[in-house]
């Protein structure tokens, strides 16, 4: 127990003294650490890549969706979110956090209004288009949503947020093949959602299922 207790003890040392010096590290420093033996470094940098990664950078944090560590997995998809959701403009990342706390209030007639000003004004920004997806989503225009999806999917491929919501529409619309598909390529980009990861499984019992009544 007391050497249990005592390598715990050397972990926590070691992430404060990772998350200390990460403070000031520039990204290709971080970037590096992300590719390091050691867990906390790999750690500490991609939760530095949260605050100062850029959009070139998300295709390395997006291997980290697979780290064999889960606490870099959890940051990864953390940091993820953060790096998409950065435009480069200050204006339009104003006008993004706007929209995004108007979705929170469940004020979606206002939150599609500014979204709509963020892919007028900013069209080469993904996760502008990802946002307006999701408020027709809530809104229940489901055809609206999955046109910004493929918006989406032509700016961010790998975008396991739009890539899950279209399977989920696809669901609702009675397109379990098309759902599927969607679901399998969510997951391969990450493999951390429990939505996808649960549905694919019980979507394909149901097309082996239909494929044998058909018969």
């Amino acid at each position: 127990m007391r050497a249990r207790l005592f390598w715990g003890w050397v972990l926590a040392a070691t992430l404060l003294s990772f998350t200390s010096v990460a403070a000031q590290w520039t990204r290709t420093q971080a970037l590096e650490a992300m590719m390091q033996p050691d867990a906390a470094a790999r750690l500490a940098g991609v939760e530095r890549l949260a605050d100062i990664g850029l959009m070139i950078d998300a295709a390395a944090v997006l291997d980290r969706l697979a780290d064999a560590d889960p606490r870099v997995r959890i940051a990864a998809e953390s940091s993820i979110w953060k790096i998409w959701s950065r435009s480069g403009d200050p204006q339009i990342d104003e006008l993004f956090a706007q929209g995004s706390k108007q979705m929170q209030s469940s004020a979606l007639d206002d939150a599609l209004t500014t979204f709509n000003e963020v892919v007028r004004r900013k069209p080469e920004f993904a996760e502008g288009w990802n946002k307006r997806a999701t408020i027709f989503f809530l809104l229940g225009q489901n055809d609206k949503s999955l046109q910004d999806c493929d918006e989406v999917f032509k700016r961010n491929p790998r975008h396991f947020g739009a890539l899950s919501g279209a399977g989920q529409i696809h669901l609702q619309l009675g397109n379990p093949r098309r759902a599927l598909e969607f679901f399998r390529h969510a997951v391969e980009v990450n493999p951390n959602l429990e939505g996808p990861v649960q549905m694919i499984p019980l979507l394909e019992q149901f097309l082996r299922n239909k494929e044998r009544n058909t018969i």
